[in-house]
């Protein structure tokens, strides 16, 4: 149930889309409730969550990072809105920005998906696309253009 998080995972149309959907409103609750450092306390729980949930699963044999682990994803999702406020326009382009960088896995996070197993290679490339899509939104906002 961690690792698909509550069973989004399973949706057989892009269920790594689907579980970094389930972020946003998440995030946005959280950021209303208690700002923001209550959306990164929970991205760091998830992480922890979805790293042990992950090796439990690769210990009995399954594959490197299988499409139905979508824990990662939010996670990952989580780093980025962690960054921002509350609104539809920048949650949209930070979900767009994750999407991005989880997909196309430029540089370091290609490297950490191939070289690093287990659990915590589930978990790691999304940190990290996450990380460079707050990177980005946050310069963006900081020049001013958001």
């Amino acid at each position: 149930m961690i690792a698909t998080v509550g069973g989004i995972g399973r949706l057989s149309y892009a269920p790594g889309t689907w579980g970094s959907l389930a972020a946003l409103p998440l995030a946005w609750f959280l950021h209303d409730l208690a700002g923001p450092y209550a959306v990164v306390l929970a991205m760091v729980a998830v992480f922890f969550a979805g790293w042990w949930a992950a090796a439990a699963l690769a210990r009995r044999g399954g594959a490197h990072d299988p499409g139905y682990i979508v824990v990662d994803e939010v996670a990952g999702q989580l780093v980025v809105l962690a960054v921002i406020p509350p609104d539809a326009l920048l949650y949209g382009i930070a979900f767009g920005l994750f999407r991005l960088f989880d997909i196309v896995k430029p540089g370091f996070i290609g490297w950490a998906d191939r070289r690093v197993e287990g659990g915590l290679g589930v978990m790691l490339d999304d940190l990290l696309a996450g990380l460079c899509g707050a990177l980005v939104i946050y310069a963006v906002m900081r020049m001013g253009e958001l």
